[in-house]
């Protein structure tokens, strides 16, 4: 693995009641989260390979990661998201190098399918900023019961060299949905948007 990781953290948020109602199902997220020396910090690099190979490997290991926490089956994912956090030292192109070009196909395989672009954000932060994780579902983005996100920090990082990396995996939408849009039992998976 090319990844030079400090460590690896993983979040189980599970909603019971909202609003005094009850939530049935249950509604699910599990964010996995690694911390990652950036090998590009404090200098300008025109070739980012290094980043978009390690997001690679770290797309596929934070999606199983997910996946099992949840204690679901890899096609029982319902959405799916990712975002990175880059130290002082680094810059949003290293983010980028990370969530884009590569990551995609190991997360997707890692939760069967996903039809739907991931979506994603970047920031540039450190120890114990919060980052948000935006969620869609994986297969149609026309699911609005799925827009979401979920919120992870990490009180020891990212230092100023290091990158947090995050995948999140939901097996619902948002407890209680109720404006509207295409339901999951419409979905057909096909293009990404239905």
């Amino acid at each position: 693995m090319k990844a030079e990781i400090r460590k690896i953290a993983v979040f189980v948020d599970e909603t019971h009641r909202e609003m005094g109602k009850a939530v049935e199902p249950v509604t699910r997220k599990a964010c996995a989260v690694a911390v990652i020396r950036n090998p590009f910090a404090g200098r300008y690099e025109d070739d980012l390979a290094d980043l978009i190979d390690i997001g690679a490997e770290l797309g596929g290991l934070l999606g199983r990661k997910c996946v099992e926490a949840l204690g679901i089956a890899p096609g029982e994912a319902e959405s799916y998201g990712k975002a990175a956090m880059v130290g002082e030292n680094g810059e949003l192109e290293h983010a980028a190098a990370l969530l884009h070009p590569a990551m995609g196909k190991p997360l997707r395989d890692a939760v069967e399918k996903g039809a739907a672009l991931v979506p994603s954000s970047k920031a540039i932060g450190g120890p114990g900023q919060v980052l948000d994780v935006p969620l869609g579902h994986k297969d149609a983005a026309y699911v609005r019961s799925h827009f979401d996100a979920m919120r992870v920090s990490l009180n020891d990082a990212p230092r100023a060299n290091e990158i947090l990396v995050a995948v999140a995996v939901t097996d619902s939408g948002r407890p209680l949905p109720r404006v509207g849009g295409l339901k999951t039992s419409e979905v057909e998976g096909k293009d990404g948007l239905r």
